[in-house]
């Protein structure tokens, strides 16, 4: 293993006398170029050091606010996790969220389309599954101001007797990478087709939306509006109970309402559209996990051999590394330098098929109050601002699945070191599920840590399994001072 450092630092532990401890039972030597000179270092590999993860629930830990304008709308049974809904619950407004006036003369309405915009992001079968949306009206007017604090374990009642579909529902197929053909109503010309961004077309009950729409007294404000359309409960369903399904990520602040109509002024007939835009929107997952998860899960106590972590307000794994201030014996630790720390994940051999594992991971620590906090390894503001030192970058702290060695690595040496020197206590820390948006933006890129239901897929990774050569691993590179 080579590793570059320039820091002054390693310019002064390279003048110091290295050698190995007699209590660390898997050592090797390894050489840290630096310029032309070498710095050699000892590595302690997983033997030396314990590491041991749990499965926890994270649904109720998770706000069902949209993250990045995405949203799940899911139906997918997964036979190793188990079984994943997503519903959302969203609210619609007029046009500009402004009252609406209703065209002159007599206005009939033609058709109701919702538009569903897909996101990044699907997970399942986009093959061989079909699928329905089901559209409710809320019972309750879903307000704005009551969303925050709103977590995705939480049901919003709707009027499930009443389905605002028509038989144009469905069933379809999910292609979120296939542009769909759409009718363009333009006003005093003729109509005109074009491909539109891939999308889910939902036909609604034309009657339903006239009666709300052209109606003056309930337009006269988005209020009114409101209190007599109170919000649509939309719900994703495999056509067969038999298929797969999957989750379908939507953009949801670009998916609205379109009414199409006509309007007959003393004989001149035109059509046109009004379109309802989505107007604070969260979502409710439910998950039902197999006896295989629910075992994990209960654990607790001992370390797993296998840990599964999940998109969709899922799963997370819980790390612990409770050898950490004896694995250098009786030789103080004022005396030794962490030069490199590193934790590489493996998913379990064969459960990258048919269902690939998460493309990114999370690390991140729990403070005393059990917030969630960025490891100093992670440490960065929203704008690219490192908050530690010993923060070097968002690609060199990690996470992202490397196909080719089908595993994950992170950097955490400024974190083991303070663990290792009691500099911080260790309340929890997790591998999470999360969203690959953040990290591709460049100068700008973040190291995510809080919760999100932006992302679907799942990872089932090996644990403290000491059988296997893909166990969970920490590999420490240190320096002792003689």
């Amino acid at each position: 293993m080579k590793l570059f450092r320039s820091d002054l630092l390693t310019l002064l532990i390279s003048l110091f006398i290295l050698g190995g401890l007699a209590s660390c039972k898997n050592q090797s030597d390894v050489g840290l170029p630096l310029g032309s000179q070498e710095l050699s270092g000892t590595l302690l590999s997983y033997d030396d050091i314990t590491i041991k993860t749990d499965t926890e629930n994270t649904n109720l830990d998770v706000n069902a606010e949209s993250s990045n304008g995405k949203m799940p709308l899911a139906s997918f049974v997964d036979s190793r996790i188990g079984t994943t809904t997503s519903n959302v619950v969203t609210g619609i407004t007029l046009p500009g969220n402004v009252a609406y006036t209703k065209p002159s003369g007599t206005v009939t309405t033609d058709s109701v389309v919702m538009e569903l915009r897909y996101a990044d992001g699907f997970y399942g079968d986009s093959l061989n599954s079909r699928y329905r949306v089901n559209v409710y009206q809320l019972t309750n007017k879903l307000q704005a101001s009551t969303l925050d604090g709103y977590y995705s374990g939480q049901r919003r009642p709707h009027e499930s007797a009443n389905l605002i579909n028509t038989a144009k529902a469905g069933p379809f197929n999910i292609r979120p990478k296939t542009s769909v053909k759409i009718q363009n109503i333009l006003k005093g010309k003729a109509d005109k087709d074009s491909l539109a961004t891939p999308q889910l077309r939902v036909s609604l009950d034309p009657a339903f939306f006239a009666s709300r729409v052209f109606n003056p007294t309930t337009t006269s404000s988005v209020a009114n509006f409101q209190n007599s359309l109170k919000g649509l409960y939309i719900s994703l369903q495999r056509n067969n109970t038999t298929e797969t399904g999957g989750s379908a990520m939507l953009d949801i602040t670009n998916c609205n309402i379109k009414v199409y109509y006509r309007a007959d002024t003393a004989g001149t007939i035109d059509t046109n559209s009004v379109t309802l835009p989505f107007a604070g929107s969260v979502t409710e997952i439910s998950h039902t996990y197999t006896d295989e998860v629910t075992k994990a899960m209960a654990a607790g106590v001992t370390s797993n051999d296998v840990f599964y972590i999940q998109g969709n307000a899922g799963l997370r794994a819980k790390i612990a590394f409770p050898s950490l201030k004896t694995i250098f014996g009786t030789t103080p630790i004022s005396s030794i330098a962490i030069n490199r720390a590193e934790l590489v994940i493996t998913p379990v051999a064969g459960t990258d098929v048919p269902f690939v594992p998460l493309p990114q991971l999370t690390l991140y620590r729990l403070d005393l109050t059990k917030q969630r906090r960025q490891i100093p390894d992670g440490a960065v503001t929203t704008g690219g601002q490192a908050l530690d030192a010993r923060f070097l970058g968002v690609p060199q702290f990690g996470g992202n699945y490397v196909k080719s060695t089908k595993d994950y690595h992170f950097l955490v040496t400024g974190y083991i070191s303070d663990l290792i020197r009691g500099k911080t206590t260790d309340y929890g820390t997790y591998l999470g599920a999360i969203d690959t948006v953040n990290r591709n933006k460049g100068t700008t890129a973040t190291v995510d840590y809080l919760p999100t239901a932006a992302t679907s897929a799942r990872l089932i990774a090996v644990g403290s399994n000491k059988s296997s050569q893909y166990k969970i691993k920490l590999n420490i590179i240190y320096t002792k001072n003689n």
